[in-house]
């Protein structure tokens, strides 16, 4: 990591802030929130926020999970991939799809989804997340397609998740951040 790791030492937080981050983590700070530590507001936030995107919307997991790869590997933050592409897989993804999308990385994001790994809505999902992230605008070809398989709740949920992961990747990669058990 570009920063030093968080310490209650370096840098003291409230107690209660901690204890929620950990609890919300099963126990343990990843270095993600030893990162986001180093100012209180962020992660008290950050902690309240991205509990909501990643466990209290009701849109498909599954689908929120791909498009959170697709994010990750696009914008080169494999710390992101690391944690979301065994998330992917428990939410009943495959590996043959995980597989599928490294053609983002390969090849023009925006319409490389022709892998047979890939069905219909997986590969709109993928597109939409390949230009919400490379390009910010979004086809309006690819956004009423979407429209035939989501309400409005769920298009909001999905484009939550893809833009909040956005904000995520850019976190992890500008602050050089590793996953756990790996050298800088």
């Amino acid at each position: 990591m570009r920063i030093p790791d968080w310490t209650p030492e370096a840098h003291p937080q409230p107690a209660e802030l901690v204890n929620a981050i950990r609890a919300r983590r099963g126990g343990e700070l990843i270095n993600l929130d030893k990162a986001l530590l180093w100012s209180e507001p962020l992660a008290r936030g950050w902690n309240v926020y991205l509990k909501a995107v990643r466990s209290e919307l009701p849109t498909s997991l599954r689908l929120r999970e791909l498009a959170i790869c697709t994010v990750a590997l696009l914008t080169g933050a494999q710390y992101e991939y690391h944690h979301h592409a065994p998330d992917f897989l428990k939410a009943g993804g495959t590996q043959a799809e995980l597989d599928a999308l490294q053609c983002v990385v390969k090849g023009d994001a925006r319409r490389c989804t022709d892998d047979p790994a890939l069905g219909e809505l997986e590969q709109l999902v993928v597109r939409y997340a390949a230009q919400m992230t490379l390009d910010v605008k979004v086809e309006d070809a690819v956004f009423d397609a979407l429209r035939r398989h989501f309400d409005t709740t769920q298009l909001v949920e999905l484009t939550s998740s893809i833009a909040t992961y956005n904000m995520v990747a850019r976190f992890l990669v500008a602050l050089g951040v590793t996953p756990e058990g790996e050298a800088a």
